[in-house]
């Protein structure tokens, strides 16, 4: 056996129910391609599991929720990390690679609520849960009456405090409630128009070393294409941006046949200033797309914004 080739992988994630699920899952298929190989799940807990009564937005930095992961990755403590693609920041450390993007799930905000009411029938007022700066900057657009409130916790702590009457309506994933099967939670899925999905919002992203062909060879296999053009673009967006997960930034790309149009957006804390510009081209230009967008955007106003937003944090 050479020093690439190896009888057990060790994959790392973080310890949250749907964390658990997408490692198991990436955990499942690789014992499916490769019965031979012993695969491990090592659980890892980031500075955003650990913070859990401040706001994301004023804990600060990127890559809250993938830092001590993509650390071990370097020491080589673990040959793989599964990630929520949406909480990898848009610059990786040096040596460190997206190996994989497997298909997308749904990458919709989903609005979840006690008695049935959808955005437009909430009542005056009504309390809403999120820690999302974007998903707050997009509901008070389109609701300014709405009192947004800080939400914390994973999936079930979430729904938890929503059925416990802490808040008339919660904002979650979609993708994550139908990867753990909660489908039924979700009261209404929010139109891109209304709710503009975090940067590959939906998406996994797969990370390890560049110099580990094993692990790229093997997970080749799970590659989907074009939710790997699809992310590229958003990422340049955030990139250009300078963006991380806790900003009112939002990007999605859509891909049909050859052509992928990218729809961004940058807006205030309160919703009042809201820029939105969206592109269309070749799939081949997918980076391009990203970064034409972003500059669009601070030309139209999106510049101010993400100075006032950074100034305050």
């Amino acid at each position: 056996m050479t020093s690439q080739e190896r009888d057990t992988l060790v994959i790392g994630t973080r310890g949250s129910q749907l964390a658990l699920w997408q490692a198991e899952w990436v955990q499942g298929q690789l014992k499916q391609m490769a019965p031979e190989l012993s695969v491990v799940l090592k659980r890892i807990q980031t500075s955003g599991d650990k913070i859990q009564d401040v706001p994301l937005a004023k804990v600060g930095g990127k890559g809250l929720f993938v830092k001590e992961i993509e650390e071990a990755l370097l020491r080589k403590e673990i040959d793989l990390a599964v990630h929520s693609m949406k909480d990898l920041p848009a610059v990786l450390p040096s040596g460190l690679i997206i190996i994989c993007v497997p298909e997308r799930e749904d990458p919709r905000d989903a609005l979840l609520t006690r008695d049935g009411n959808m955005l437009e029938t909430l009542p005056l007022g009504a309390r809403v849960g999120t820690s999302s700066l974007r998903r707050q900057s997009q509901l008070l657009h389109a609701r300014p009456d709405l009192k947004i409130e800080m939400l914390r916790g994973n999936v079930e702590t979430r729904l938890r405090k929503l059925q416990e009457n802490q808040y008339d309506a919660i904002v979650l994933a979609a993708s994550g409630l139908k990867r753990l099967g909660w489908d039924a939670h979700i009261t209404e899925c929010l139109p891109a128009e209304v709710s503009l999905p975090a940067i590959g919002q939906g998406a996994l992203g797969i990370e390890g070393r560049e110099d580990d062909r094993f692990v790229r060879n093997l997970l080749a296999k799970l590659e989907h294409e074009p939710s790997r053009v699809a992310v590229t673009a958003e990422r340049a967006l955030l990139k250009r941006l300078e963006g991380g997960c806790q900003v009112p930034i939002a990007g999605h790309a859509v891909i049909e046949g050859e052509k992928l149009t990218l729809d961004g957006l940058v807006a205030s804390l309160d919703g009042k200033r809201y820029v939105r510009y969206s592109l269309s081209g070749s799939m081949s230009e997918a980076e391009s797309i990203g970064v034409q967008v972003a500059e669009e955007l601070l030309d139209r106003g999106a510049e101010p914004i993400l100075q006032e937003i950074y100034g305050a944090a």
